[in-house]
């Protein structure tokens, strides 16, 4: 199994920046790609980025491309996303994920970000 601790969340204002962490354990070996969605208030849970653990390689949903950038730490078995230019819209809880044999199997508690007009 796996475990998924989410950081960084927090109040800012729109325009401003925020970093989100977050940190496996356990069995990661098997790991395939790690991801963040997040869920605004009352709406449906939805897929933001991605980043392949072997190589690298990301995927962006378009509501974020040029402000958002995933990146990993394989040392230490981190995920981030990097928050730029935020908007209100962007408010959510955002979760991190883990792919293990093409199944999102893993899942976060996940951390509030709320961005202010």
């Amino acid at each position: 199994q796996v475990q998924l601790v989410e950081s960084g969340g927090g109040l800012v204002q729109a325009g401003g920046s925020k970093r989100l962490s977050c940190a496996a354990s356990g069995r990661t070996f098997n790991m395939n790609t790690m991801a963040w969605f997040r869920q605004p208030p009352e709406k449906e849970r939805e897929f933001v980025s991605e980043i392949r653990w072997s190589d690298g390689r990301t995927y962006y949903a378009d509501s974020v491309k040029g402000r958002f950038t995933i990146s990993r730490d394989n040392a230490k078995n981190t995920v981030y996303l990097q928050m730029n230019n935020l908007k209100p819209e962007d408010t959510a809880v955002y979760y991190c994920a883990v792919v293990i044999y093409s199944e999102y199997k893993y899942w976060g508690q996940g951390t509030q970000v709320t961005v202010s007009s």
